[in-house]
């Protein structure tokens, strides 16, 4: 139980660590005001049994209880909200924390079970956290905090009785260890059933269109039942895992309070003790033990909010690209690949690879698919590092950029195109938060997306679906290419930026293409022939290195790969349905 308060604590930040810190002082004082029920208590019993019922008696008593009552419920509350603070406060800033770390994570984490395991990290994990951390640590610091002082108390009045609650305390927390060990060895599956469910339908939403597009519901709902079938059995099986021994904790708690009450009465019998203390210490045997019993409830949430602040550290701990280079702002954009391989889990991805990129020129990168083209293009933003070689930009090598200087060089617009949840005024802005209103319809109209844009029902103000499901494919390319414009990065990235779009948007997205890329350095991977063969170079790319290099005119007089695209793309174009 101390090692997962210990945990807990360290997982916070300084100032949150130091509110828990407060409520535990705070915690101390509210046990303190509890306990001195016990010599009101006793103050009245005695006069009672002595028959002497004073007025000063009766004040003394009063006031005793008044200051016990109305000292924990002041002490209670500042202490509630300090913990509360702390606990909501530290899972806010864990989240923060994890969104900054993921930014200068290598690409290569990011796949359908990474972002599976993070989003459940970020949204069950931590919410869990925040609810049951608060109210667990509450319940089980103040128990412990209060029965010890009670139990101290109890010294003071007979060192018999004080040993006899502390040899209770012992053997209950010892029945607490084994509880803590019970529940750890579910609490993996109960987290790791968690994860699984929420990747599950995070997989299942996002391929809704497809799932039904191919028939294979029944199997996707199977996957997804199984997974809330495990998640469902792994929580009862927490639940079962934790009652034997929160049962056994109880019942240590009410057989010491028996043992407090026979030896008080035997105590008395033998006129061991005065009437007044077996009586008072027949009611510490009713109240001692009740803060105890809230301890035995809430320990075993501990280990799951233990597991939990291992899953965010996990994540923490992943190694980041070295990201602190130098601010650097190139005199020119000439890039170059100079030996460059890569390798990602023990697989080459890129092989030797050596390439010149001159400024304001467009290199076009065609291939086999899984060739290694994005990979290419990945290394010069750096969204991995090179394993051999090095890649440079203006003459440095990338690897000497700071991350966010890197990135002011480049814009991206991808196939797959992710649009945030919020107005299409900020998605467009998303590169330069301060824009003006006119520079976001500036950057619309070069982008050819300002009249469906004033089409919709509140014009640039209308709230986008998450990733952009309101809006068709070739929509969201044209606001993709707006926030590229507006960012008016000098290199432009382009990942078979026209692939899926329909003929009805081609005309405009390729206008909006040629807007975006004026004076530019244009680096595209494309598999359509008009998008290539005007390019200043052309580079072939297959199993990880560059197979042939130069313009169309050169490549379509060569045997090789980008002569049978060609033709291929010839012959695919003059097919006609008979």
């Amino acid at each position: 139980m101390l090692e997962m308060l210990c945990k807990f604590f360290s997982f916070c930040s300084r100032t949150d660590r130091a509110k828990f810190y407060k409520s535990v002082a705070l915690g101390v004082i509210d046990g303190l005001f509890g306990a001195m029920k016990i010599p009101a208590a006793f103050f009245a019993i005695k006069a009672v049994v002595e028959k002497e019922i004073t007025t000063n008696t009766l004040i003394l008593v009063l006031v005793l209880m008044l200051l016990s009552t109305l000292g924990k419920m002041i002490v209670n509350r500042f202490s509630q909200m300090l913990q509360t603070e702390a606990g909501y406060n530290t899972c806010a800033s864990k989240r923060i924390e994890i969104g900054e770390h993921l930014r200068y994570l290598p690409m290569g984490y990011f796949n359908d079970t990474s972002l599976g395991h993070i989003t459940s990290v970020t949204t069950n994990t931590l919410e869990q956290t925040g609810d049951i951390a608060t109210r667990a640590i509450m319940m089980v610091l103040e128990g412990s905090i209060t029965t010890v002082v009670i139990g101290v108390g109890m010294f003071f009045f007979d060192v018999r009785i004080g040993l006899i609650s502390l040899v209770g305390m012992l053997i209950f927390f010892l029945v607490n260890k084994y509880t803590n060990y019970s529940v750890e060895r579910v609490a993996g599956e109960k987290i790791e059933s968690d994860k699984d469910m929420v990747g599950v339908v995070l997989e299942f939403i996002q391929g809704i269109a497809e799932i039904r597009n191919y028939n294979i519901i029944s199997h996707s709902s199977t996957r997804l039942s199984n997974a809330i079938e495990r998640k469902t059995k792994a929580d009862i099986t927490a639940e079962v895992a934790a009652i034997p021994a929160v049962g056994v904790q109880m019942l240590i708690c009410k057989l010491t309070g028996v043992a407090i009450t026979g030896a008080s009465v035997y105590f008395c019998l033998t006129e061991s003790m005065a009437l007044e203390y077996t009586i008072t210490m027949l009611l510490c045997s009713f109240i001692i033990y009740g803060p105890l019993d809230q301890v035995g409830v809430y320990t075993p949430l501990l280990k799951i909010i233990g597991r939990g602040v291992d899953l965010v550290n996990e994540i923490l701990e992943i190694e980041q690209m070295d990201i602190n280079g130098e601010d650097i702002k190139p005199t020119n954009r000439d890039i170059h690949l100079d030996h460059v391989s890569f390798a990602y889990e023990n697989r080459t991805i890129i092989d030797d690879v050596t390439l010149d990129i001159k400024e304001k020129t467009t290199t076009a990168i065609v291939g086999p698919s899984g060739g290694g083209k994005t990979t290419i293009t990945s290394l010069i933003a750096r969204f991995w590092d090179v394993k051999s070689g090095k890649v440079t930009l203006g003459g440095r090598d990338v690897r000497d950029y700071s991350f966010d200087s890197l990135m002011e060089n480049f814009s991206f617009v991808f196939q797959r195109v992710y649009l945030f949840e919020d107005t299409i005024a900020n998605n467009i802005r998303f590169g330069r938060p301060e824009a003006s209103m006119e520079d976001v319809i500036a950057a619309a109209k070069k982008a050819c997306c300002h009249e469906f844009i004033m089409g919709l029902p509140d014009g640039y103000e209308t709230v986008v679906g998450e990733g952009g499901a309101t809006l068709s494919g070739g929509e969201k390319q044209r606001i993709a290419i707006a926030r590229a414009i507006m960012k008016d990065a000098p290199i432009i990235i382009l990942d078979e930026a026209t692939a899926n779009v329909d003929p009805e948007n081609e005309k405009e997205l390729t206008q909006a293409i040629e807007n975006l890329t004026k004076e530019k350095t244009i680096i595209m991977i494309a598999h359509r022939l008009k998008t290539v063969k005007h390019a200043d170079q052309i580079v072939v790319v297959d199993k990880g290195k560059i197979v042939q290099l130069g313009t169309h005119d050169e490549l379509i007089n060569q045997d090789g790969i980008y002569k049978n695209f060609v033709s291929g793309r010839r012959q695919a174009v003059s097919w006609k349905i008979a």
